[in-house]
């Protein structure tokens, strides 16, 4: 089958300026539901890249996410979240965009063009055979992504793709692609809509399980979820208080910030 740039196709709808912003909000939430179908196709190769990454996670590991534009931001994201939710350091999900820091909130112009920074961009992190990238392009053409893609299988390192697009490049240079195709987005070419959402929701999927695989999770609570504020402190305490009946709010929350852990806490007193 032959490559075919859907994410780029013309909108269904016409004449959006003269919609009203009730059907506006109706005709975009109409293509908005289809997403998850999309997704619920390719979720036999979201798994087996989940896999590949507790594997070499368990073996000391990094999960690298590299994008450009929308696609790159969903992966800073998604890396962001996981050492505040799940406990884990730092340094063990990554997220790379196009153009730098910069990038995460500016278009940066033709950065996503270069087919050499990418890879360039991962060697800044030492990244190695026992870790995983994951390439996030809604079109699935992106010079940067695949080229870095290309790089990586040449040094025998793992990968996957994130795309919109069947048959596109980028699923081309990845061991594991994964290919969300949602079909033309309301605004023609505006990526950022179903495109984005398919992607978050499929990150959303690869990050919760893996961390699930890695211990994370006790039960459906993060039990390792870093105390940054008052409402997580909050939430720690109540999660503390039913896991080990305990009746006390003020102990249970004195326990808790003395480890710093829901699991911590909870372990201490079975030690």
């Amino acid at each position: 089958m032959a490559f075919e740039k859907i994410t780029e196709s013309e909108s269904p709808y016409r004449h959006l300026e003269k919609m009203s912003v009730a059907a506006l909000l109706e005709n975009i939430n109409t293509e908005d539901a289809k997403v998850p179908a999309a997704v619920a196709k390719v979720m036999p190769h979201i798994e087996a890249l989940i896999h590949v990454i507790v594997d070499k996670m368990l073996m000391g590991g990094r999960l690298f996410y590299i994008g450009a534009g929308t696609s790159g931001r969903l992966g800073i994201v998604d890396a962001s979240e996981c050492p505040p939710t799940y406990g884990v350091p730092y340094g063990l999900v990554i997220g790379i965009i196009a153009g730098g820091k910069k990038a995460i909130t500016e278009a940066v112009e033709f950065a996503e063009d270069d087919n050499e920074q990418g890879w360039k961009d991962l060697q800044e992190y030492n990244v190695n055979s026992n870790d995983v990238v994951i390439g996030i392009a809604a079109s699935g053409t992106t010079p940067y992504v695949i080229g870095a893609l290309e790089k990586c299988r040449i040094n025998n390192i793992a990968t996957g793709s994130i795309s919109c697009n069947p048959y596109a490049p980028v699923s081309a240079a990845a061991d594991f692609p994964i290919e969300v195709v949602v079909g033309p987005e309301f605004v023609t070419g505006s990526t950022r809509m179903k495109s984005g959402t398919g992607q978050k929701l499929v990150l959303n999927m690869i990050s919760t399980a893996v961390m699930i695989q890695l211990g994370r999770v006790e039960d459906n609570s993060m039990v390792n979820m870093q105390l940054t504020n008052e409402k997580l402190v909050d939430r720690g305490v109540k999660m503390l208080m039913e896991k080990e009946n305990i009746t006390d709010y003020d102990a249970a929350k004195e326990l808790l910030l003395k480890y710093g852990s829901v699991k911590k806490a909870a372990d201490n007193l079975h030690s």
